[in-house]
């Protein structure tokens, strides 16, 4: 958009010396708004041309005058040249700081994106998990290595990010740093909270966001068949720590919980629900959504095998299940033994409650959303998928509903 700028000088009558002097003051209208400042010149009323701006006729003092106004106006055109070649726009604020010698506070993404991060550390446990907390510090670590690869710089002020700046940044995390589609998208989802910060502040005027498309590619989660599942409860495994691993993983396919809210489990958590039967009432550490479980047959099995178990009398813990990168390593081993070829991991056995145990045996998917914890079905239907046999059987219905008409 084009600048418009007007440079008037005016007698302000309300300000006058005591021998009834005008003084003359300087205006300058960028864009409607005005910025005024005394020229520290005052003359008679009478030797003052206001439809001129300046002193009458060629006397010597006119002279000095009107030559003097003429500096100033070069001055203002001057500070509207350097404000525009350090990037920024010609504004009533930006000629003001230029004019009074005052250092403009800059903000620059890497200092606003550890400010935000560390309040969100601050916040770990009232209204953000520390697995959140982990993944904007993972954004501005590769943020970071960004701006090193890109400006050979440790920062950047937030007035020079641009539309460029976030498409090359997609480019290098997964042109350079070989991330996938999806996982670009969340670091740049990241990123994008970031600047909406610095445009609520007023710190960015334009959305380098504007016309970046950000969606996400489907992508094909995997899950266990009823097959898969009787192979597992059915092989004889007689190493202990293999059986109990197994037991775990099935507790998961059953529950639909996360690795880390089974980890997390106490026997408080199990109580007695509306119906008379064994319920778990807990909340997902990730969300802090709450869930609500019903327990099958084979999950009560489960848990009555472990009431005794050292760990989980020690712990006051429902299963003594080991730490992630144990149990990610035993999985395989298990899946080896099962004959299974699919990569087991608490996420297929969460896909899998959610898909073979729930969705394919008619369970409404509203009722699968809430025992997952998810505070949108959206969300439950990325984890759902409805198999052929399902469809099969709703199929079936349908042609003997049609065929009694």
């Amino acid at each position: 958009m084009e600048t418009r700028i007007s440079i008037p000088f005016y007698g302000k009558k309300a300000i006058r010396t005591s021998d009834k002097l005008l003084a003359v003051y300087l205006r300058v209208t960028i864009n409607g708004e005005r910025f005024e400042v005394s020229t520290q010149r005052y003359i008679e009323p009478a030797r003052w041309s206001a439809a001129a701006g300046k002193a009458k006729g060629s006397s010597e003092e006119a002279l000095k005058l009107n030559n003097y106004l003429d500096v100033l106006k070069a001055k203002v055109y001057s500070y509207q040249k350097e404000i525009i070649q350090e990037g920024n726009s010609f504004s009533k604020e930006t000629l003001r700081g230029k004019w009074y010698g005052l250092k403009e506070h800059r903000h620059t993404l890497i200092a606003v994106f550890r400010h935000h991060n560390e309040q969100l550390k601050n916040l770990i446990g009232k209204d953000c998990s520390k697995a959140t907390w982990t993944k904007y510090n993972t954004t501005l670590d590769h943020t970071l290595a960004y701006l090193k690869w890109k400006y050979q710089a440790q920062d950047l002020d937030v007035s020079k990010i641009t539309y460029s700046f976030i498409t090359d940044f997609e480019y290098w995390l997964k042109g350079i740093q070989h991330c996938n589609h999806n996982t670009t998208i969340k670091y740049i989802s990241n990123l994008r909270k970031i600047i909406n910060l610095c445009l609520k502040n007023g710190w960015l005027t334009k959305d380098p966001f504007l016309g970046f498309k950000m969606s996400k590619k489907e992508v094909i989660r995997e899950f266990l068949s009823e097959q898969e599942i009787q192979a597992l409860i059915s092989k004889n495994i007689t190493n202990v720590r293999l059986r109990q691993v197994r037991d775990i993983f099935l507790f998961s396919c059953f529950t639909g919980l996360a690795y880390i809210d089974a980890k997390r489990l106490k026997r408080s958590a199990i109580v007695t629900g509306i119906d008379g039967e064994k319920w778990i009432y807990t909340k997902r550490k990730k969300t802090d959504s709450p869930t609500h479980i019903p327990l099958l047959p084979r999950v009560l099995e489960i848990m009555d095998g472990y009431k005794e178990h050292p760990q989980c009398l020690r712990e006051d813990s429902l299963l003594p299940v080991p730490s992630n990168a144990k149990l990610n390593a035993y999985l395989k081993e298990l899946a080896d033994i099962c004959g299974i070829s699919k990569n087991l991991t608490f996420h297929v056995a969460r896909h899998t409650f959610a898909t073979t145990i729930t969705l394919n045996n008619g369970v409404p998917i509203e009722s699968v959303s809430k025992m997952l914890g998810h505070k949108s079905i959206k969300i439950t239907q990325i984890y759902a998928k409805v198999l052929d046999k399902k469809l099969s059987e709703d199929m079936q219905v349908l042609k003997q509903r049609l065929s009694r008409k």
